[in-house]
């Protein structure tokens, strides 16, 4: 009886090892561990100062209107923010290129026609990057830059035309003007305009147009404390690994940050920084000088670079260089010697990246005194110009106010005189009489 039962449990006994098997196997392929929940890392800001929209870099310094012959204009930036404001509510379309260049006899000539408004620019400005302010319609704008903003009206029907004008080419375009509301255009920019402080046009032989205050102008003489923002935070924010740069002190006012692909320059006595990309260098000029201001923008906001107030002034694709001015109460401001340059943010932008970027690591504060200073009008100093000997006055392409700055290294402060400057030959010229007239402080 015994052997009769033996196979049959043998059998049973090896399908439930089978089953068993199976089991296991199944429950170890599908196993999955109770892990605890792994938290991000919170994002780095490595934001140093403010974010900018194109607004706020491109902005004009000076708005002069002529109307029935009378000739009115500002340099206060409020005054000129509000006209801006009032032309984003505008469309330019239909925009066409005079077929040809005007030489200075002629753009002078242009200059001085009446029922028209003139916005000046310190640099360049493409046009394709000016349509975030002033609003294109046209499907394909013009790779085209203008330094000079005119807008001329007819009285009779309340009709705008735009007039982009590169001084330095001749070129020319120019566009049909839709106001939303023409009326309000005209209350907001014409009449308001006849309340301005009194211009006149410099009668000089040579083929210039100038402009210029008619009477004494006030500004502050403003005296601030030197705030200094940590290089190390700049660093952080220009290397790809910050934990991978090494410092150096190179002198008694030297240091050197650096990996094996870049370089950060720290100048401690001026308060300057040197960035270098070697890597990213390109030997062709950009393609298009749109492209290029928007770049270098996007670049400097990556970063908040924006430490103070700092607006476009200069560029030049062929060697991808885009400049940035320091400006105080609207008014830009230039450093003396030996501290040329101490007031700009200056960059070369290569391939896809920065190449060279140079600027300040000081930051403005808070004023500590404001003393109104009275200068001369601006005809007093034309006609002090034309008298400074080995002096071209035919040179001169602009007449305007600024600001220097002095930098006092003991007391750790800025103080920023009020003075007049004139732009002749890619210089911005301030006006000394006791130093024989001029003093130079600054390339293009």
């Amino acid at each position: 009886m015994g052997l009769k039962y033996i196979e049959p449990i043998k059998s049973i006994v090896l399908l439930l090892l089978v089953l068993l098997s199976v089991t296991f196997t199944f429950s170890i392929w599908t196993y999955s561990p109770r892990l605890d929940t792994i938290e991000q890392s919170p994002t780095v800001d490595i934001s140093i100062g403010a974010k900018k929209q194109v607004e706020d870099i491109i902005k004009p310094y000076k708005f002069i209107i002529k109307n029935d012959g009378s000739l009115r204009g500002t340099t206060e930036q409020k005054q000129i923010d509000h006209i801006v404001r009032e032309m984003g509510t505008w469309k330019v379309s239909q925009i066409a290129r005079e077929p040809n260049e005007m030489n200075k006899g002629q753009m002078k000539s242009f200059f001085e026609q009446t029922n028209q408004f003139t916005l000046f620019f310190q640099g360049e400005v493409p046009l394709p990057v000016y349509n975030e302010i002033l609003p294109i319609e046209d499907v394909q704008i013009p790779e085209f830059s203008f330094d000079r903003l005119v807008v001329n009206w007819n009285p009779k029907e309340l009709a705008f035309e735009a007039h982009f004008i590169n001084r330095a080419t001749g070129i020319h375009y120019y566009g049909k003007i839709t106001a939303s509301d023409p009326l309000k255009s005209y209350r907001e920019i014409i009449l308001e305009g006849e309340t301005l402080p009194a211009y006149a046009e410099v009668n000089v032989q040579e083929p210039v147009y100038l402009a210029v205050p008619s009477e004494p102008v006030k500004m502050l003489q403003t005296t601030y404390i030197q705030e200094e923002i940590s290089p190390t935070r700049f660093r952080d924010a220009l290397f790809n690994d910050p934990n991978a740069v090494r410092r150096s002190q190179v002198d008694a006012t030297h240091e050197e940050f650096g990996d094996d692909h870049a370089l950060l320059g720290v100048n401690t006595e001026t308060k300057m920084l040197n960035f270098a990309h070697p890597a990213a260098l390109s030997s062709d000029p950009a393609a298009y000088p749109s492209d290029l201001l928007t770049d270098v923008i996007d670049s400097i906001n990556e970063h908040g670079g924006w430490t103070d107030s700092y607006r476009f002034s200069y560029i030049n694709p062929y060697s991808r260089y885009v400049k940035f001015q320091l400006y105080i109460h609207g008014y830009p401001v230039f450093s003396e010697p030996p501290l040329s340059g101490t007031t700009e943010i200056a960059q070369y932008y290569g391939e896809n990246r920065v190449f060279r970027y140079i600027r300040p690591y000081y930051k403005i504060d808070l004023p500590l005194a404001n003393d109104e200073i009275e200068l001369p009008s601006g005809i007093e100093i034309v006609n002090e110009l034309q008298t400074v000997e080995n002096m071209d006055f035919g040179t001169v392409e602009e007449v305007t106010t600024g600001y220097t700055m002095k930098h006092d290294l003991e007391q750790r402060i800025f103080i920023m005189e009020p003075a007049w400057y004139y732009y002749a030959k890619g210089n911005w010229v301030r006006y000394t009489p006791e130093q024989g007239g001029s003093e130079q402080i600054g390339l293009e």
